[in-house]
C-alpha cells in the first residue's frame, strides 16, 4: 500500500507539471483522448477496414471485444484509483493539502483506472491495422522491394508508437489515469491483438460461436461480479466515488460504467456475427461487385454517413436496465449495418444501374 501511494502520488507530480507546462496542446490532448475512445473502434476504424479487407475488418472487432472485456476483468481484479478522486481521499499529503488537478468533460469516467481502457483499446486496434497493413508489403521479393517495405515497417510503426504515447499523455492530462495505467493499459492491448495473429478461427465462426462466446463473455463476468458481491466486495466501489469528486455532475455519464462497455461490445460481436452469417452479406459480399473499386468506395461512404447518424440516437438514461437493453441493440446495429445492410444496398443499386444500362 505505501508503494502504491507512493506510485500515485509521484503520478500526481506528472499530471500537474503537464497541466501546467502543456496547457497550449490542451485541445490537441483532449482530442488525442477521443481519438483513443474504443468507441471509435465500431463507427471509424472497422467501417473503413471491413470494406477494404473483411479478414482485418473481423480480426478487428474480435481484438476489441475481447481486449474491452479482459479490461473490465482487470479493473475489477486491480481496484485502479484515478486520480481525480485519489487525490482527495489519499491521506499521505500534510495538513490536508491535496493537488490541485484540474478536470475536464471527459475527466469523470467512472469505472477503476487500471488499466487504461483508452489506451489498451487503442493499442490493440492499431497493432491490427499496422500488422495488416504491413502484410501486403512482407511478400515483396526483389530488392528494392526490400528496401521499400523496411521504411514502411519503420514508418508505421513509429506512427503507432506515436499515436500510442499521445493517447496515454492525453489520459494523464486530464487526470483519469495515472502514468502506470496507461503504459499497463499498451502493453496488455498488444497482447490481446498478438494472440488473435494466430487465431484463424475467428473468420470461419458461425453464428452459434458467436453467441456461445458472447454467452461465455457475459456469463463470466456476471458470475464474477456476483462472487465477489457474496464475498460482500463491491466491484462497483468506483461509482460514488466518481459522483461524490467529480467537479460538475453533468460530467458523470452511465456510458462509462463497467457494465455499459461489457453491454456495447457484446452488441458488437453479436452484431457481427448475425452480419457475416446473413443472406444479404453471402449476396452482396461474396459476389462480383465485391471485387470493384467502386463498391468498396461506395460501401465506406454509406456505413461512416449512416453511423454517424447513430451519434443522433439518444438512449434514455433514467432507468438503467433499458439503457442496458437499448444499447446492446445500438451497437448490434452499428457492425449489422456495415457487414450486412449497406453491401446489400449497394449492391442492388448497382445491379439495377446496370441492367437500366443494358
Amino acid at each position: 500500500s505505501i508503494k502504491m501511494d507512493l506510485l500515485h502520488s509521484n503520478g500526481v507530480l506528472i499530471i500537474q507539471h503537464l497541466q501546467r507546462d502543456y496547457r497550449a496542446y490542451q485541445d490537441f490532448l483532449n482530442f488525442m483522448s477521443h481519438v483513443g475512445d474504443p468507441r471509435n473502434i465500431f463507427s471509424i476504424y472497422f467501417p473503413l477496414w471491413f470494406q477494404l479487407n473483411q479478414v482485418v475488418g473481423t480480426k478487428m472487432i474480435w481484438v476489441a471485444v475481447i481486449g474491452d472485456w479482459f479490461n473490465l476483468i482487470f479493473k475489477w481484479i486491480l481496484f485502479g484509483h484515478r486520480p481525480y478522486w485519489w487525490v482527495q481521499e489519499t491521506m499521505i499529503y500534510p495538513n490536508q493539502s491535496s493537488p490541485c488537478l484540474e478536470q475536464f468533460p471527459i475527466t469523470c469516467e467512472t469505472g477503476p483506472g487500471s488499466p487504461s481502457g483508452h489506451a489498451m483499446g487503442s493499442s490493440c486496434v492499431w497493432y491490427v491495422m499496422v500488422t495488416a497493413a504491413l502484410s501486403y508489403t512482407v511478400r515483396w521479393k526483389d530488392k528494392s522491394a526490400i528496401t521499400l517495405h523496411r521504411l514502411t515497417w519503420s514508418f508505421l510503426w513509429s506512427i503507432f508508437w506515436i499515436i500510442q504515447i499521445s493517447v496515454c499523455i492525453s489520459r494523464v492530462f486530464i487526470a483519469t489515469h495515472f502514468p502506470h495505467q496507461v503504459i499497463l493499459g499498451v502493453f496488455a492491448g498488444i497482447l490481446v491483438a498478438e494472440a488473435f495473429e494466430h487465431t484463424p478461427a475467428i473468420q470461419t465462426a458461425s453464428l452459434r460461436m458467436y453467441i456461445k462466446t458472447n454467452l461465455f463473455l457475459f456469463i463470466f463476468a456476471l458470475g464474477f461480479y456476483l462472487s465477489l458481491k457474496l464475498l460482500d466486495i463491491d466491484l462497483l466501489w468506483s461509482v460514488p466515488k466518481a459522483k461524490k469528486w467529480c467537479a460538475n455532475p453533468d460530467w458523470i455519464n452511465i456510458d462509462t460504467t463497467p457494465f455499459a462497455g461489457l453491454v456495447r461490445n457484446l452488441g458488437a460481436l453479436f452484431g457481427l456475427g448475425l452480419g457475416i452469417n446473413s443472406e444479404m452479406f453471402i449476396t452482396s459480399c461474396k459476389g462480383k461487385n465485391s471485387c470493384k473499386i467502386s463498391f468498396r468506395i461506395l460501401c465506406i461512404a454509406a456505413s461512416l454517413a449512416t453511423l454517424q447518424l447513430y451519434n443522433f440516437v439518444k438512449i434514455p438514461t433514467h432507468t438503467e436496465y433499458l439503457f442496458y437493453i437499448l444499447s446492446f441493440c445500438k451497437s448490434a446495429a452499428m457492425p449489422l449495418t456495415v457487414v450486412a445492410l449497406v453491401p446489400y444496398c449497394v449492391h442492388s443499386l448497382m445491379r439495377t444501374t446496370e441492367k437500366k444500362l443494358n
